[in-house]
C-alpha cells in the first residue's frame, strides 16, 4: 500500500511532500480516535524489546534521528507510529530560515536523499514552549516520565547546534544557550558539529574546539543538577560525521572518555559521492549537501564497530546510517550499536517501518 503512496507522493518537491505528509498525519491524529487506532497498527508490541540506557527506559531501540522533526512540531504523531524516542533539532538559539530552497532532493535509484537544509528551524524559545506543552499533554494522558511503570512516555532527545552567523571561536556560547534552555524539556542531548550544511561547523570536530564546547557543558550539566537541586545530569552525546579519518575518530573517542560523555552518534550525512547509481550530470544538477539512505549504511556500520571496539563497549554508540530494514538494524546492533536511528528509511519504507524492524529484531 505504500509503495503506490510512495510513487504519488516522490511526483511532487520532497519539502513541501514532508510537510504535508506530516501535517496529514497531525489532522488524522488530533481525533482520539483515530490516532488510537494508528497506534494500534504502527505500535510495536514486543515489550521485551525495551532497553534502559542513560537511565531511561526507551521502549524499544528504534529512534528518529534529528532533522525530520527540527520544530518538535510532530511528536504525538510519531509516538502513534511506534518510535521508541525522537530527536528533535538541530536547535540554534536564534530562528533561522536556513539555506535556499529546493534544499532536499531524493535519489531513488540510490534510495538515498541529499540535503542542504542548513540548520532551519524556530529557535530554542519557540521549541522549548512546544516541549512544555506537548509534556502538559502527556501528562493529562497519564504518562509521566519515560521511567513511569506501565505508561512510559516517548523519549525526547535534543540535537543542539549553533547559528550559521556564530563565529567558531563563540560555537560554545550557542550550544550553552541552547542546553540551558532545553534543559528541563528533553531526556538527553546531542551536539552537532557535523553537519556539512553550516559553513565551517565541522572544523569544530577538531579535538581543541570540541573539548571547550563539550567540557563547558559537562560543566553546567552538572552545576544544573548540583546538590542544591532535584535535577539529575542529563545524558551529552555527540553526533560525528561518516567522513573522518580514523585519526580524527580516535581523537573524538579520546575526548570522549576524557570528558567523561555518555555516548557517541553515528553517523551523519556524508559529503562523499562515490559508488552512486544516480548519473553525475543528476548529481551536478542537485549540487552540494549531506549525502543520507543507503549508501551510508556500510561507512556507518563500520564506525559503530570500530567505536565498539576501540572503548570496550564502555561507551555507548546509537547508529544512523542507512538502516531501512531489521536485517540492517540487526547489522547496527551486531556492530555494537546500543539504539538505532531511522530516518531516509523512513521516508522509502514508511510508517510501518519501526513495526517491521522491532517484529524482525525479537
Amino acid at each position: 500500500m505504500y509503495n503506490l503512496l510512495r510513487r504519488l507522493l516522490f511526483c511532487f518537491p520532497t519539502e513541501p511532500v514532508h510537510y504535508f505528509s506530516m501535517n496529514m498525519m497531525k489532522m488524522g491524529c488530533s481525533s482520539g480516535f483515530i490516532r488510537k487506532s494508528i497506534s494500534a497498527q504502527f505500535t510495536p508490541n514486543k515489550g521485551e524489546l525495551s532497553k534502559e540506557l542513560f537511565g531511561l527506559r526507551f521502549k524499544n531501540p528504534v529512534g528518529l534521528a534529528a532533522g525530520f522533526d527540527k520544530n518538535a512540531l510532530y511528536l504525538t504523531e510519531l509516538e502513534a507510529l511506534g518510535f521508541g524516542f525522537v530527536e528533535i533539532g538541530t536547535v540554534t538559539p536564534k530562528p533561522q530560515a536556513g539555506n535556499d530552497k529546493p534544499r532536499l532532493f531524493r535519489l531513488p535509484k540510490d534510495k538515498a536523499l541529499i540535503n542542504r537544509m542548513g540548520f532551519n528551524n524556530d529557535g530554542v524559545n519557540v521549541v522549548v514552549q512546544r516541549l512544555k506543552d506537548w509534556k502538559d499533554k502527556q501528562l493529562a494522558m497519564g504518562k509521566g516520565s519515560p521511567s513511569t511503570p506501565g505508561h512510559p512516555r516517548l523519549i525526547i532527545g535534543g540535537n543542539i547546534g549553533k547559528n550559521k552567523v556564530t563565529p567558531n571561536e563563540d560555537a560554545w556560547k550557542d550550544y550553552e544557550i541552547c542546553f540551558r534552555a532545553l534543559f528541563d524539556c528533553v531526556d538527553y542531548f546531542v551536539v552537532n558539529v557535523s553537519s556539512p550544511n553550516t559553513p565551517g561547523l565541522r572544523e569544530l570536530q577538531e579535538k581543541d574546539s570540541l573539548r571547550k564546547i563539550l567540557s563547558h557543558l559537562q560543566t553546567i550539566n552538572q552545576q544544573e543538577s548540583g546538590p542544591e537541586s532535584d535535577r539529575k545530569p542529563k545524558p551529552i552525546l555527540l553526533k560525528i560525521a561518516p567522513d573522518l579519518t580514523p585519526q580524527q575518530i580516535d581523537d573524538v573517542i579520546d575526548l570522549a572518555m576524557e570528558i567523561k560523555l555518555d555516548g557517541l552518534v553515528a553517523s551523519n550525512t556524508t559529503i562523499s559521492r562515490e559508488q552512486l547509481h544516480t548519473t553525475g550530470q543528476e548529481l551536478e544538477a542537485i549540487g552540494a549537501g549531506g549525502l543520507s539512505g543507503a549508501p551510508v549504511r556500510r561507512r556507518s556500520t563500520e564506525i559503530v564497530k570500530y567505536i565498539h571496539q576501540k572503548t570496550k563497549g564502555q561507551l555507548p554508540v546509537i547508529a544512523s546510517g542507512g538502516i531501512f530494514t531489521a536485517a540492517d538494524a540487526k547489522e547496527k546492533l551486531a556492530a555494537g550499536a546500543a539504539l538505532v536511528q531511522v530516518w531516509t528509511g523512513f521516508v522509502y519504507e514508511g510508517p510501518s517501518i519501526v513495526k517491521n524492524i522491532c517484529n524482525g529484531l525479537s
